[in-house]
């Protein structure tokens, strides 16, 4: 048999020959018999002693056949051979982007500040190597990340786009719009003429986009620029509050107050925005008990949808760096990290997600300290010791579990935050495995006034989110949340609840590839937002 190269995907790369495609067609038939994915591997060695062959071979190997109409298409088989499945158990595929380098408003004493690199971020951190790589490029990350998720097994029609680049709103608005247009021109395989023809384009588009997030500091959350976030897409704002203790902060040079934070989270909220807070434990000034009783205070009314625990990492050639040489700061252990945060993170709500609790900042780069990446698992590891649990999102998804749609109880928690009363609808399990969520959020007497026409007297559907692998758009499989009808039922219930208190409209912060979704269940577009009139309080 000849040694022919073959084309491996839609994206021409990469190149597989026939005698590879030909052994991992013998190793998908042993696979599928109920041999390890490992072993079956392993019996079917390339020939020249040349080693054995990659999931991406069986990958490219199944698809082929697939489409060449050879094999049935078989979602426990591709499960099996999938690489890193956790990357879309939580429902939709992330894709991250990086902004180019540019002045930060801040002065904080634990950044680092790289030429190449934007404010905070390391030349060998994962996603900023693939940035640079790309000259940050917004089409060719966002293209070349899309590729590499087919290539090990994923769906890339639903994309939640993070961009990341530091703060975001001190950017040039030119430069928002042409990096926000690039990003939906690599999802739609076409170049627009304009941002709003590109977002059109994607309502229909192969990647649709699902969600689009961006990080940026709190005081720079302004009323122009709630509605500037929504002409890009924006639905998610990740926010860098660090502390909510002002002596830390003015120790660290953070360069804004608490009393601007919360109201930036205010401004969020009462745009319908998801809030993403970043918090800091092991700042200059800070103990493990202050630490403990800072934590406390993010659900005294802040109460964000989602947190990233990010413990100071001592780096070099940072203010904080000379601070430690001088004898004034001193890093926590990786110990009492993993007390510390196993302490607190059994008191998150219900509500919220961790979404991470440690940076993947390399660890040569840290000097002193913590230097493990893999605290979660640390602290999941003492959790169980202690007989204890963390009730966070996270910690709930039925990821790939199959459930009983019948089986599933709906749940109404409520609870307050910046003048908005909040209902966080969710689908639970029999043992609380959590299959899908919304939040809604009634806004009171004294909310902010957005000055957004689409807000006015009306109740916001922030989020709504179903969880369990990421299916393509259309598909079912059985015992699968994804397409089963939790998202029309979680609305339905959301509308009713909004009309009970008295709201007669609706305005839903949809991603600009989920708005045919909302068209196809009443809802009008609006302005800024997916809008539904006259609710029946029947």
């Amino acid at each position: 048999m000849k040694n022919k190269k073959s084309d491996g995907n839609s994206t021409g790369i990469p190149l597989y020959s026939e005698v590879e495609l030909y052994l991992a067609e013998l190793t998908l038939r042993e696979i599928e018999a109920g041999k390890d994915v490992f072993q079956a591997i392993r019996g079917h060695p390339l020939p020249d002693g040349d080693g054995f062959l990659s999931k991406h071979t069986l990958i490219t190997a199944y698809r082929n056949q697939v489409r060449d109409g050879i094999r049935q298409e078989d979602r426990n088989l591709l499960k099996k051979i999938r690489l890193k499945p956790m990357r879309t158990l939580s429902g939709v595929t992330t894709v991250t982007v990086l902004t180019k380098p540019y002045p930060c408003p801040g002065q904080c004493i634990f950044c680092p500040d790289y030429e190449e690199m934007p404010v905070s971020y390391l030349p060998d951190e994962p996603g900023a190597m693939r940035a640079l790589f790309h000259q940050y490029d917004p089409f060719t990350q966002v293209t070349s990340r899309i590729e590499a998720l087919h290539e090990i097994g994923h769906p890339t029609d639903k994309i939640e786009l993070l961009v990341l680049g530091g703060s975001w709103t001190a950017y040039q608005d030119e430069y928002q719009s042409w990096f926000i247009k690039r990003c939906f021109d690599a999802m739609n395989g076409t170049e627009a003429e304009t941002l709003a023809q590109a977002q059109s384009l994607n309502e229909q588009a192969q990647h649709k986009n699902v969600g689009l997030v961006l990080e940026t500091r709190p005081d720079l959350i302004s009323r122009d620029e709630l509605a500037r976030m929504r002409i890009l897409g924006v639905t998610k704002v990740q926010l860098g509050i660090q502390s909510l203790d002002n002596k830390i902060l003015e120790l660290n040079h953070r360069g804004h107050t608490v009393e601007e934070a919360r109201h930036g989270v205010a401004l969020l909220r009462a745009a319908g925005y998801k809030i993403v807070l970043h918090w800091m434990p092991n700042l200059l000034g800070a103990t493990l008990d202050s630490d403990r009783e800072d934590f406390n205070r993010l659900w005294d009314d802040i109460a964000p949808d989602e947190i990233k625990i990010y413990p100071t990492q001592l780096l070099k050639d940072t203010q904080l760096y000379d601070k430690w040489k001088r004898g004034e700061y001193k890093p926590y252990s990786t110990e009492e990290l993993i007390q510390l945060i196993t302490d607190i993170k059994p008191t998150i709500p219900r509500y919220c997600r961790v979404n991470r609790v440690v940076r993947d900042i390399p660890s040569q780069n840290v000097v002193a300290g913590n230097k493990r990446t893999s605290l979660r698992q640390d602290i999941q590891v003492e959790l169980k010791s202690r007989g204890e649990i963390c009730l966070c999102i996270r910690c709930r998804e039925v990821r790939d579990q199959e459930i009983e749609i019948k089986s599933l109880v709906l749940n109404d928690l409520i609870y307050t935050s910046t003048g908005c009363e909040e209902h966080f609808l969710s689908f639970n399990t029999p043992d609380d495995h959590l299959a899908g969520f919304l939040r809604l959020s009634l806004p009171g007497s004294n909310a902010i006034d957005t000055g957004i026409k689409d807000l006015d007297h009306a109740a916001i559907i922030r989020e709504v989110h179903i969880y369990g692998q990421s299916l393509p758009v259309g598909q079912e499989r059985d015992g699968a949340a994804q397409h089963a009808g939790l998202g029309t039922a979680l609305l339905a219930e959301g509308e009713r609840i909004a009309a009970e208190k008295g709201f007669h409209r609706i305005a839903v912060i949809s991603a600009v590839g989920t708005r045919q979704y909302y068209l196809d269940r009443g809802y009008k577009r609006g302005d800024l937002y997916m809008v539904k009139e006259n609710l029946n309080r029947s």
